[in-house]
Formats: C-alpha cells, sequence, structure tokens
C-alpha cells in the first residue's frame, strides 16, 4: 500500500464581473478495492453552494451553484488516498478470452455493448486500415500490449490546452497528440476489433507530477473476462499500475473534464485559466 496526496488548483481570471453559471466537478478518484480516500478537502471561491451524487457510470460529480458575480472562480482540491494496486500483470483471462477473437459471455454483453460502439464511426475505416498493417492477432493481452506500444512509439506526444480530443483519423494523420486523443485512438481501435472499451480521466504519479505544474492525465480501459476493467496508457505504452489514480470512467471520451461550466459575461470577455496538478508520495 502506498499513500499518495493529490493536489489540483484550477483558477479562472476575467477582467470584470461575470455570472458563473453551474459547474460539474469530477475531481474525486473513484474508491473501490484498491484505492480508499483517507482525507478530502475541497476550497472554491466565490461563495457557493455544492450537491454530490453519482452519474451513469458511478463516478463521484459535484454541482456546484454561485452565490453572487466575481472576477474569479478558484478550485482548490486536495486529496489523500492509499492505494492498493495490484502488480499490472498478476491476473488471468478466462480460458474463452485467452485467443483473439472471443464473443463476451452472454451474461454481460447487453452491459458491454454500449462500450463497442464507435463514437467516431465513419472514421472506422481509416482506424481498420492502420491496424491491419499492426498485424494484431492471436494472444489477447499480447494484442493489446502490442496496440498500446505502438501508439506511444509511433507518434509524437503534444500537450494541448484546448478543449475535447482529436479524432482518431485526426491523430493518425497528424502521428501527435495528447494523452486524451492517444486514449480515444486506443479505445476506438479497440471498438473496431469488438472490444469493450472505456475512457479514465484521473492522476499520474511520476516525477513530473511530484513537482508540481502538472496536469490531469487520460488512458483507456478495456473490459477482459476474468480480469475485468484493465487499464493501458498509450501515451506511455504501459500497464497501468497504482501510479494511475482514476478519477472518472466515460464511454465517450468528451464526456468527463475535471472542471466543467458557463458563464455570462460583455461578448468581448475571455477568461485566463490555470491549472496545477501535484501528486506526492507520502511516507
Amino acid at each position: 500500500m502506498q499513500r499518495l496526496r493529490i493536489k489540483h488548483l484550477t483558477e479562472y481570471l476575467f477582467p470584470t464581473h461575470v455570472t458563473l453559471n453551474p459547474h460539474r466537478l469530477l475531481l474525486r478518484p473513484r474508491e473501490g478495492h484498491d484505492v480508499r480516500i483517507e482525507t478530502s478537502k475541497l476550497e472554491i471561491s466565490p461563495a457557493y453552494t455544492i450537491k454530490w451524487r453519482r452519474d451513469v457510470f458511478d463516478n463521484s460529480l459535484a454541482i456546484v451553484n454561485f452565490q453572487a458575480p466575481s472576477n474569479k472562480l478558484i478550485i482548490a482540491s486536495e486529496v489523500i488516498i492509499q492505494h492498493y494496486g495490484q502488480a499490472p500483470f498478476d491476473f488471468l483471462l478466462e480460458d474463452y478470452a485467452v485467443n483473439f477473437p472471443f464473443i463476451y459471455a452472454e451474461g454481460e454483453q447487453v452491459v458491454l455493448a454500449a462500450f463497442q460502439q464507435p463514437i467516431f464511426i465513419n472514421e472506422q475505416p481509416i482506424i481498420n486500415a492502420w491496424l491491419k498493417q499492426l498485424g494484431l492477432g492471436g494472444d489477447t493481452f499480447a494484442l493489446l500490449v502490442k496496440l498500446n506500444q505502438a501508439i506511444s512509439n509511433q507518434f509524437r506526444y503534444q500537450s494541448r490546452e484546448e478543449a475535447g480530443v482529436q479524432t482518431p483519423a485526426q491523430t493518425l494523420a497528424q502521428r501527435s497528440g495528447s494523452c486524451r486523443d492517444y486514449a480515444t485512438l486506443f479505445i476506438e481501435a479497440c471498438r473496431n476489433l469488438g472490444l469493450a472499451g472505456r475512457f479514465v480521466s484521473g492522476y499520474l504519479h511520476a516525477p513530473a507530477t511530484e513537482a508540481g505544474n502538472a496536469t490531469t492525465h487520460a488512458w483507456a480501459e478495456i473490459y477482459l473476462p476474468g480480469t475485468g476493467w484493465k487499464g493501458f496508457d498509450p501515451t506511455s505504452g504501459v500497464v497501468t499500475g497504482n501510479q494511475h489514480i482514476a478519477v472518472a470512467v466515460a464511454r465517450d471520451p468528451e464526456a468527463v473534464p475535471p472542471v466543467a461550466g458557463s458563464f455570462i459575461g460583455a461578448s468581448t470577455v475571455t477568461a485566463s485559466l490555470r491549472v496545477n496538478v501535484q501528486v506526492n508520495l507520502l511516507t
């Protein structure tokens, strides 16, 4: 077990006072047998009211309503977790799923069907042509590792501040993208192969996040009979372990930004944004 402290600061500054509409926050890590929240603190300015609920994917979602206009919005989250992550390769697949292709068990097909359906349907021929070049087949897990490492090795990582994700075709054409673009391509490729995939937004513990001035991270999970949702990080080409801390999962990569909301102000008003994420290992 390891203890990690996660600090996540989001700061919007406006040139004049604006009316802040309700904001949706996905900042609280997903708890389970591998992750337990020890302490959690959330500080928000200006004055607000907050309601917590679980969304359709069982993510912990906060809805924040603001009580007065303001020229700034500050959201500071600090969470300490206990991470009991297993070794990434300590698992066994069901016999029927060891080799690709396979068909999910009948009792799971209805639940998994939505995660097998591509988001970028019109781009499937482009993705399929790329997959054929990789020559994937045989052992299921080895196939996924090869696909994961192909994206990491063949593409150039590029941090992007723009909202949303690139389409898989854009990432393939540009041979570059951010972590969320890589995860999107990986998921859509897996769905093209008939596998169930979902998008994960969260935090990564690494030397850069120890120092601070980092951002959130994104990766993919594929449902593998016998082990469940297994994480793959195509940015680094690794199978996820206790350095990855999931906050939210979704079928659509556009659906789970850490902070989402809008404001009402003059048409010429634009906000400046600062995000700082720091993940530290505690003794």
